[in-house]
């Protein structure tokens, strides 16, 4: 196939812009009800009405895509004590509590002592607001859903355990709670990919970057992540496999995604070849079949190798195929960088992309700060089509080769940066900003026009202040909040630089 037939194709099959992930996003979360026993026997039906809404909520909450274990209600210590063994069990990575009355402490007691998931109290009570000229004492135990929050609070922080997060409102027709609670659902997926995840390495980083050198001891013990060793002869030795027929059907997947630009203004570039298409579909297959091979969830590399060896030539030709895969759920990292990879991860998990990043020149004429990199990308955030142009050259790096080139949506973006502190612990540090229409260099990299508040100068400072590496994902949307939710999820300091700033 053409390189330059690849658009014409796309429109003409009406194939819809973006990758199909390779996984599917699910996560285990526990609810359960909290009550006050006595109240079952003084109002007849209290029970079943206050379950009814109980089992309303399940729904909604099962509708957001993760799979729920209902523990009924839990009215008495001896039940709390039943119970937590079962949720033990389960291993959930988030449980809901649903406050459909008051309830004494003693309920959650335990359970704030031993419950190692995340916990959210939802306190959705039926009605808006009383009918007060006809209320009962019956209708207020209905929607006493607060009411019991702060002593479930107080007895948290009395067992060592930070307050759990809140969704408050109503029942029905409540946006904002629902929009948390949806945000909750996303975290869980989060965590579940996260907690177990296994990330390949090979290689090693740049040895002059030391801000990408990390502890790989550290990924198991603050996110529970293993970091699985392989070599870059693996990849080699899957790309022996390859048959011809498997290249081509890579090259059209390629050409039907991406456009194949006439070079510009930048005399390291030139229009793909067939040559060079053959060679990035080639690697691509290959990273295909060593990532089932390894049964990974992410990659980060970095392989120099000997100027004209075959490690040399696979290295330089990995960027398409990891873009392809951070687009479908797999991120990928270059220049070594573990740490930007789970920030990816991350930000993949709730849907908002997570390009690979860093600081390009500075606009002092319109305020803005050129972000990007020269590969991989999360494909599927791009504005229009991708361009593919090859490289005579990698600056800074050997070799040469195929390289992707876009820039990310208009609109609200977030940056995670996911950084490690003088004592090895990691943090996030994490910003909101603006995509703005604009040209960019044609330099086979990404580069999106950046906006920050309150400027480029000063948000620039407070960055760097929190001591970011000089890498970060990079993502749609402003969430800079859920992020810090994860984090505090994770016992990861986070701090978000757009509060530092203003």
């Amino acid at each position: 196939m053409s390189p330059s037939s690849g658009s014409e194709n796309r429109q003409m099959a009406g194939q819809p812009f973006g990758i199909k992930r390779r996984k599917g996003l699910t996560a285990k979360v526990c609810l359960f009800a909290v009550g006050h026993k006595p109240y079952w026997a003084q109002f007849e039906g209290l029970l079943d009405e206050l379950m009814g809404y109980h089992r309303e909520l399940k729904a909604r909450i099962q509708a957001h895509g993760v799979a729920v274990t209902d523990l009924g209600m839990v009215d008495d210590a001896a039940t709390a004590y039943q119970k937590v063994k079962e949720i033990h069990a389960l291993q959930p990575d988030l449980v809901f509590v649903n406050m459909v009355t008051y309830a004494t402490s003693s309920t959650w007691g335990i359970m704030a002592r031993e419950l190692a998931a995340p916990v959210v109290f939802l306190a959705l009570q039926p009605l808006k607001a009383m009918p007060y000229e006809r209320g009962s004492t019956y209708m207020q135990l209905c929607n006493d859903n607060i009411c019991a929050i702060p002593e479930f609070v107080n007895t948290s922080i009395r067992m060592g355990r930070k307050p759990p997060e809140l969704v408050i409102g109503h029942l029905q027709g409540d946006e904002r709670a629902e929009r948390e609670l949806r945000e909750w659902c996303q975290i869980s997926k989060v965590l579940h990919d996260v907690h177990g995840a296994r990330i390949g390495h090979f290689g090693h980083p740049i040895e002059a970057m030391l801000d990408m050198h990390s502890d790989q001891t550290a990924f198991t013990a603050q996110f529970g992540i293993h970091i699985v060793q392989t070599e870059i002869d693996d990849v080699l030795e899957e790309q022996n496999t390859v048959r011809p027929e498997e290249i081509e059907q890579k090259k059209r997947e390629i050409a039907d995604f991406f456009d194949f630009p006439d070079p510009r203004s930048d005399p390291i570039t030139r229009k793909v070849t067939d040559e060079d298409l053959y060679a990035a579909a080639r690697a691509a297959v290959a990273l295909d079949k060593f990532i089932d091979r390894y049964s990974l969830d992410g990659l980060a590399y970095y392989y120099a190798a000997r100027p004209g060896s075959e490690g040399r030539e696979l290295a330089t030709n990995l960027i398409v195929g990891n873009s392809l895969l951070t687009a479908a759920g797999f991120p990928m990292c270059g220049e070594s960088d573990l740490k930007t990879c789970v920030g990816m991860l991350i930000m993949d998990r709730l849907e908002i992309g997570g390009s690979f990043a860093e600081f390009h020149p500075m606009d002092f004429e319109e305020d803005f700060i050129l972000v990007g990199h020269d590969g991989p990308h999360h494909l599927n955030i791009a504005a229009g089509r991708p361009l593919l142009r090859s490289l005579l050259k990698y600056h800074g790096k050997p070799g040469s080769g195929v390289s992707v080139e876009f820039k990310i949506r208009e609109g609200p973006i977030t940056m995670l940066g996911v950084t490690q502190k003088f004592d090895g612990r990691f943090k996030f540090v994490i910003a909101e900003g603006e995509s703005v229409r604009g040209p960019i260099p044609a330099t086979g990299n990404t580069n999106t026009r950046g906006y920050f508040k309150p400027d480029a100068r000063t948000f620039f400072k407070a960055w760097v202040a929190e001591g970011p590496t000089h890498h970060f994902s990079l993502g749609v949307g402003h969430h800079a909040e859920t992020l810090k939710r994860i984090g505090e999820a994770l016992g990861i300091e986070s701090v978000i630089v757009r509060k530092s700033s203003e």
